[in-house]
């Protein structure tokens, strides 16, 4: 081991840096901090491992405003620290906050992936089956325990524009791993079609479903969901299998 006890760490620490980053479509900070010391690293004993993460834009152009991960006593291979890795021994938990802005989700919503997603379904609308395009989708957190959607959808067969708004609250789903909005109230438009709605929530929860955020080697379940002005804050417990590192 070398003679400075921090040494090895801050090599771990840039190597899972790296290897986390390798995962993700754009960074705009990582930090990675590995605690522990020289002789339990030698016995394979980690003290703990902090993940703090702002602005990660994971696969589908989904944007994560804030990732903190807490690990406590994770047990790894010695061996695997010489080549700079963290290679562990048995699966570990880690305490996890996610926090999505509203401008977050919009670019979720306003992405090719949700664009495509929606225009591949036929829709009903006025008892006609319809192919939809979104023009425009505005989603906004208002801070009362609610999400609302603002949505203009273009029907492609008429050309003609449809209007929707409606408000629901986030719930977490019985797995664990999905956010289902209920209670759907309508704005000042009424309803033109409850397929498109259906629509529209079914995308949302999809944006919302931890497994966008799982990394390789790690699995995410919602404990807790608060819905603030402004950003939706997940708290959640990972199973973790593997570290990436570089």
């Amino acid at each position: 081991m070398p003679d400075n006890p921090g040494l090895g760490e801050q090599a771990l620490n840039k190597a899972t840096e790296i290897g986390l980053s390798s995962q993700l479509d754009e960074v705009e900070n990582l930090d990675v901090n590995i605690n522990t010391d020289p002789l339990k690293l030698i016995q394979g004993q980690v003290d703990a491992v902090t993940i703090e993460g702002k602005g990660l834009v994971m696969q589908k152009d989904l944007r994560i405003e804030e990732l903190e991960m807490q690990m406590t006593g994770v047990a790894i291979n010695p061996l695997s620290v010489a080549f700079g890795k963290i290679e562990l021994t048995k699966p570990t938990q880690a305490h996890t906050l996610v926090v999505l802005t509203e401008a977050d989700i919009n670019r979720a919503f306003n992405s090719e992936y949700v664009r495509s997603q929606l225009q591949s379904q036929k829709i009903h609308i006025n008892g006609q089956l319809r192919t939809i395009e979104p023009q425009n989708i505005d989603f906004r957190l208002p801070g009362d325990g609610k999400v609302v959607l603002n949505a203009s959808i273009k029907l492609v067969e008429t050309g003609e524009n449809q209007q929707v708004a409606f408000s629901a609250v986030p719930r977490i789903g019985a797995n664990g791993k999905s956010i289902a909005l209920e209670n759907v109230e309508y704005g000042e438009t009424e309803e033109i079609s409850p397929d498109l709605t259906k629509a529209l929530l079914d995308e949302t929860s999809e944006i919302l479903n931890l497994s966008n955020f799982d990394l390789q080697g790690m699995s995410l379940q919602v404990k807790q969901l608060k819905v603030e002005l402004g950003k939706l804050i997940l708290q959640a417990e990972a199973y973790i299998e593997k570290i990436p590192s570089a």
